[in-house]
C-alpha cells in the first residue's frame, strides 16, 4: 500500500470519530448561543462559543474538509468581533449564528458527499449575510493558508519586531494541540524571521515517544499587532508551554532576507487562530455545553451503545445461569457450595446494576434541545415565551430518552401553538406579555414523571370534544 493510500485509509477510518465529536461541538454551540441570548455580555460564553467553532474548523482542516473550514472561518471571524467588543449581539445576529451553526451541522453530516446546487446557493447566501454583518459587503476572498500571502498590508511606521521563545509541555499533543498551527497564525499577523528549533531537547529514536512533545523554538516576529494579540495565539496552550515575549529595541528591520524562515505553508487551513490537532479529543467539549471554561474530560471514554447492549445481554444470560447454579447448589445441600453460589449471585447482581447505570442519562440534555424549538417557534407565531427546566438531572435509560423525544416535541409544540397566547391577548387578560413554559421531571413511586406546563389559556374542552366527534373518536 502506498503512503497516500495508507493516509486515505486512515482518514476514512477516523472520519466517523471526527463527525461524532464535531456534532458534539455543534450541539454545544447551539446551547451556548441560546444561553448567550439571555446574557449578551458574558465573555465566558463568547469564549466557549469561539472554541466550539474553532475546534470544528481545526479538526476539519486535518481531514481536508475544505468546505467546513472555509465556512466556519466566517463564523469564527464574527465571533471574534463579538469577543473584542467590536460588535454587539442583536436578535438578528443571534439568528444568523444559529443558522450558520445549522449549516456547519449539515456540512459535517455531508462531509463525504458533493454539494448540490441548492446547498451551494444556501451557503453562499449565509456567507453573504456573515460578511455583511462583519461590514464586508464586497465578499472579499478568504485569506489563503500561506503565511506570505496572508500577511496583512502594513505600513513601515507601525511595524514592530518581537522576540519570542516557546517551550511546549510534554502533554501538548495529548491535549489536542498542534504547535505548528500557532506559527501559521502568527505568520498571518506579520512576517517571521530567524526561526530556530531546539533540536537538543529531542531524545534519540530508541527512547522517543510519539505522543510526547519535545518541541521548542525561537524566532522574531515583525508585525503591527499588539502584544495582547500575539499572546492570544497561545491561549489554548498557556498551561502547557513556557512563553517569553520581548519587544526588540530600535526601529523595524528591513524586509526579510532570503535566509529568513517563513511560516510552514502545509500546517493548517486559513490562518486565523491556532488549530487543534485531531490526535486527541478536545478537552473543552464537556465544559462547552455549560458555558464553562476549559474542562478536563480525561476521565471519560467513548463507548458505542451496541457494545454496551452486548455486555448487558451477556450479563442477563449470566444472571440466569447463576440462578440455575444456585438451585443446583441448594439441591446438593452442600453448605460451602451454597455460600459460594450466593456470593457469586451477589457479585453478578452488583455488576448488572452498575452496568445498567451506564445507560442512564440526564433528561436535562433532551430538555435543553427544546430551547431552540421554543425560540424559533415562538418567533414564528409572534409570541414571547420563556422556557424553564426543572429536574434536568433526573436520569432515564438512553433508549427511553430516545423514544420519548418525539412525543415530548409534539407536546411542546402544542403548548406553543394552542396553549400560550400572543402578548396582546395575555395583556388583555391581565397576564405578563411573556408566557412561561416549564419542562419538569422527577421520580415518583418508582417511575419518572415528566410534566409539560404552560401558563396559557389552557385547553378548550368543548373544541376538543367537537373535533373528536367529527373524527368518529367518540
Amino acid at each position: 500500500m502506498t503512503a497516500n493510500a495508507h493516509d486515505d485509509a486512515l482518514i476514512a477510518e477516523l472520519l466517523p470519530t471526527f463527525i461524532a465529536e464535531a456534532n458534539e461541538q455543534v450541539a454545544a454551540f447551539e446551547q451556548l448561543m441560546l444561553e448567550l441570548e439571555d446574557a449578551p455580555g458574558d465573555h465566558d460564553l463568547l469564549g466557549a462559543l469561539f472554541r466550539c467553532a474553532h475546534t470544528v474548523k481545526g479538526s476539519a482542516g486535518m481531514f481536508g474538509l475544505d468546505r467546513v473550514v472555509a465556512f466556519t472561518h466566517h463564523v469564527e471571524s464574527l465571533l471574534d468581533r463579538l469577543r473584542e467588543g467590536q460588535l454587539v449581539l442583536t436578535p438578528d445576529l443571534s439568528t444568523l449564528l444559529l443558522e450558520s451553526n445549522d449549516e456547519i451541522r449539515h456540512l459535517v453530516a455531508q462531509a463525504a458527499a458533493p454539494d448540490t446546487e441548492a446547498d451551494l446557493q444556501a451557503r453562499e447566501q449565509l456567507v453573504a449575510r456573515l460578511q455583511s454583518a462583519l461590514g464586508d459587503d464586497k465578499g472579499k476572498p478568504e485569506a489563503p493558508a500561506s503565511a506570505a500571502a496572508a500577511a496583512p498590508a502594513e505600513s513601515a511606521e507601525t511595524l514592530r519586531r518581537w522576540q519570542l521563545a516557546v517551550r511546549f509541555g510534554e502533554d501538548t499533543f495529548r491535549n489536542g494541540m498542534d504547535p505548528l498551527s500557532i506559527l501559521n497564525y502568527l505568520g498571518g499577523l506579520g512576517r517571521l524571521h530567524s526561526l530556530v528549533f531546539d533540536r537538543g531537547a529531542v531524545p534519540g529514536l530508541e527512547v522517543l515517544e510519539p505522543e510526547t512533545c519535545h518541541l521548542g523554538y525561537e524566532f522574531e516576529l515583525e508585525t503591527s499587532a499588539s502584544r495582547e494579540r500575539i499572546e492570544r495565539a497561545f491561549d489554548f496552550v498557556r498551561e502547557d508551554c513556557q512563553l517569553r515575549l520581548d519587544e526588540c529595541a530600535g526601529a523595524a528591520p528591513p524586509a526579510a532576507e532570503p535566509g529568513d524562515a517563513e511560516t510552514p505553508a502545509a500546517t493548517a487551513a486559513p490562518a486565523d487562530e491556532p488549530a487543534r490537532s485531531s490526535a486527541a479529543r478536545p478537552r473543552d467539549t464537556a465544559s462547552g455545553a455549560t458555558g464553562g471554561g476549559a474542562g478536563d474530560d480525561g476521565g471519560y471514554i467513548r463507548v458505542h451503545a451496541t457494545r454496551l447492549d452486548e455486555v448487558i445481554t451477556l450479563l442477563g444470560e449470566l444472571v440466569i445461569a447463576g440462578a440455575g447454579a444456585s438451585q443446583l447448589a441448594r439441591q446438593t445441600r452442600h453448605r460451602g457450595l451454597i455460600e459460594a453460589n450466593q456470593q457469586i449471585t451477589r457479585l453478578i447482581e452488583g455488576i448488572r446494576n452498575s452496568t445498567l447505570k451506564l445507560r442512564m442519562v440526564p433528561i436535562g440534555a433532551t430538555f435543553s434541545r427544546f430551547r431552540r424549538v421554543v425560540r424559533d417557534t415562538a418567533a414564528e407565531l409572534g409570541k414571547e415565551v420563556t422556557l424553564d427546566i426543572v429536574g434536568g438531572d433526573t436520569e432515564l435509560d438512553k433508549a427511553v430518552v430516545e423514544r420519548i423525544t418525539d412525543p415530548l416535541m409534539h407536546l411542546v409544540r402544542n403548548a406553543l401553538d394552542h396553549g400560550l397566547e400572543t402578548p396582546e391577548q395575555r395583556q388583555a387578560a391581565g397576564k405578563p406579555a411573556s408566557g412561561r413554559l416549564t419542562l419538569h421531571a422527577c421520580h415518583e413511586s418508582g417511575s419518572v414523571l415528566i410534566r409539560i406546563v404552560d401558563d396559557g389559556r389552557g385547553i378548550h374542552r368543548d373544541k376538543v370534544l367537537e373535533r373528536a366527534w367529527r373524527r368518529g373518536l367518540l
